[in-house]
């Protein structure tokens, strides 16, 4: 008997070309969206701090002692260049769309510098940018500085932990606690950035006094 055997028919291979062919089209279906909604950078206003304080040089005695000014210490939100708001007493927030051209601990470090220059009775001055010697060095931790809501309305605070400190032996001479406020004319991020200004210019006036005062107790 004569015994036929069916030749089996293999399936033509469509498989990996439907997969790949799947894969392809998911990709395109992935990124033809993602182009369009990528997010634009949100546009920033860069604000310097403000001041509206009258040049007081030559106001006293010119002091034979140097001073070098550090910048603060500082930390979480403070140590950013943020505008800081706290529209609730446990809620930390920023101003939408508003910078300031520096960290804060920069800022105050520089109107602090500022602010003894223009008073003139200490001409020897310096930064901790340049670590040169000085008699005495401004140590500080900043606390505040923000924008707090009262009862709907903005204030100001700044608040700075001040150390008078010989650099030989590292030992403090002084040290006092600074608070300022300051009502802010309205809501708009203009008016809180010139709040900012006066308040930073009020504490600079306090802390200059101040640090004269400690430095010319402790000399020798």
């Amino acid at each position: 008997m004569i015994r036929f055997r069916a030749s089996a028919r293999r399936p033509l291979s469509v498989r990996p070309l439907c997969a790949r062919g799947l894969l392809a089209a998911l990709g395109l279906a992935v990124l033809l969206p993602a182009c369009s909604v990528l997010p634009r950078p949100e546009p920033v206003d860069t604000y310097l701090l403000p001041s509206a304080a009258a040049p007081a040089t030559g106001r006293g005695e010119t002091q034979a002692w140097s001073l070098r000014i550090a910048q603060p210490a500082a930390g979480g939100h403070l140590a950013s260049a943020r505008i800081v708001v706290l529209p609730e007493p446990s809620r930390v927030s920023v101003y939408k769309g508003a910078s300031w051209s520096d960290p804060a601990p920069v800022l105050l470090r520089d109107r602090l510098f500022e602010a003894f220059r223009t008073d003139g009775r200490v001409t020897a001055l310096s930064s901790d940018e340049r670590r040169l010697h000085a008699d005495f060095e401004l140590d500080s931790d900043l606390r505040a500085f923000q924008s707090e809501y009262r009862d709907g309305e903005p204030e100001i605070v700044i608040r700075l932990d001040a150390r008078l400190v010989r650099p030989l032996g590292r030992r403090i001479v002084a040290s006092r606690h600074f608070e300022l406020r300051r009502r802010v004319a309205g809501t708009a991020v203009p008016e809180v950035v010139r709040a900012f200004g006066a308040a930073a210019d009020a504490l600079s006036v306090e802390l200059v006094e101040w640090v004269i005062e400690e430095a010319q107790a402790a000399r020798p």
